[in-house]
């Protein structure tokens, strides 16, 4: 694939608001997860993000109030990120920038609330509840667009953990077809009681804080966050020290509707056909960011297909013990994540990790540490085998 210039960030997560408060706490080793506090009673640990309650949308935007949009609109505005687009609208025509996003809960929390205030007697819903602005996954793009102004293509996907790496391969498919010139990639999933039974039902969330890869992990612990990107082309004015994306890589296995085949096979073939997209080998990743939930088989299935790709020797680490599990927008999260390790020279470690499994072969980094980063392989893997990988970084 033809690379894309990663021109502008903006990230948002339980650790902290912008690029800046992300990195402070990757190098400090700092959680954001904390215990659950929330109605349903739950016994785990969460990554929530402080403050959402309150944020207010500007009266314009009332009908899309809800959390996973109050929780967009401010990573949306942070990060000088709408000054960066409008750059680029200026250059490029509203009509020239595609939105290429993703989401797994969307606006259900907002469902929830209002099947809680049904009318007793005909449980009809309340009528001040929006479906169309709040639970329905592409009221993400209608309130992008509207806030930053943009008339271009737009879609939103949801295809589990995978969604926001996979939102990259459709910008990237969508410019290489020239049906724009630039794209926002990225998306925004927040806490919500389905979420929570749902992955407690299948016995997949940890009474503590998540430990990915340690021996003694049990489970993941859910988090919210939202993250975006402007990509471009790249054009002959593009600096060699600019942070590319050079490939994306998807696969699906369908080995079990929960749970990663324990070969790790589609994982392995989407790593490999991202370096093929970027045509580069294993030798040419200085740092793999795992997907590394912390669950017993996922964490097993993953430390197989590192080490049949690239052997026991690459550093590489989850985030996860930072932010949580941050579902649908996992992917754009990390992607982020990777870009800040490569423009800092700074390879993240995995808080709560203590003991990595004795069964592990990969070189796992529990502490955090500098050293020279050109380019990072950010893993993304999804219920139903929904599996995507993407090469960041810089040219060879």
């Amino acid at each position: 694939m033809h690379p894309l210039r990663i021109s502008h960030v903006s990230i948002l997560s339980c650790v902290g608001a912008g690029t800046k408060a992300t990195l402070d706490a990757l190098r400090s080793d700092r959680s954001g997860l904390q215990p659950h506090r929330g109605q349903s009673g739950l016994d785990t640990w969460v990554g929530e993000v402080a403050g959402l309650d309150a944020f207010q949308l500007r009266d314009d935007l009332a009908a899309f109030d809800c959390r996973n949009n109050r929780l967009a609109l401010r990573a949306l505005i942070q990060d000088d990120f709408p000054n960066a687009i409008a750059i680029a609208r200026a250059k490029y025509g509203a009509d020239r920038i595609g939105l290429f996003l993703g989401t797994s809960t969307s606006g259900i929390e907002a469902t929830e609330r209002a099947y809680r205030r049904r009318q007793p007697a005909t449980g009809a819903l309340p009528r001040d509840f929006h479906y169309s602005e709040t639970h329905n996954t592409f009221s993400l793009a209608r309130l992008v667009a509207q806030v930053l102004r943009l008339e271009g293509p737009a879609v939103v996907l949801s295809a589990a953990c995978a969604t926001t790496a996979k939102a990259f391969g459709n910008a990237a498919r969508m410019i290489a077809a020239g049906f724009c010139d630039a794209a926002i990639v990225g998306g925004s999933d927040s806490l919500c009681a389905t979420t929570l039974y749902g992955f407690r039902s299948l016995g997949l969330t940890s009474s503590g804080p998540c430990r990915p890869f340690d021996r003694a992990r049990a489970g993941i612990s859910i988090g919210e966050a939202a993250g975006f990107a402007l990509v471009e082309r790249c054009d002959a004015q593009t600096d060699r020290n600019a942070i590319l994306l050079l490939g994306v890589g998807e696969s699906s296995d369908a080995y079990h509707m929960s749970s990663p085949d324990p070969e790790g096979h589609g994982a392995g073939l989407a790593m490999r056909r991202s370096l093929a997209a970027a045509g580069l080998t294993p030798k040419d990743i200085d740092y793999v960011n795992l997907h590394g939930t912390a669950t017993p088989a996922g964490d097993a299935a993953e430390d197989r297909a590192i080490v049949d790709l690239f052997g026991p020797q690459i550093p590489c680490s989850s985030t996860k013990g930072h932010t949580g599990h941050t579902l649908g927008s996992a992917g754009i999260v990390e992607a982020i994540i990777s870009v800040l390790a490569i423009q800092h020279g700074f390879m993240p470690g995995s808080p709560n990790t203590e003991h990595v499994d004795p069964e592990f072969r990969t070189h796992y980094l529990i502490k955090g540490g500098e050293g020279p980063i050109n380019r990072v392989l950010s893993n993304s893997f999804g219920f139903g085998g929904s599996n995507c990988s993407l090469v960041l970084g810089r040219r060879k």
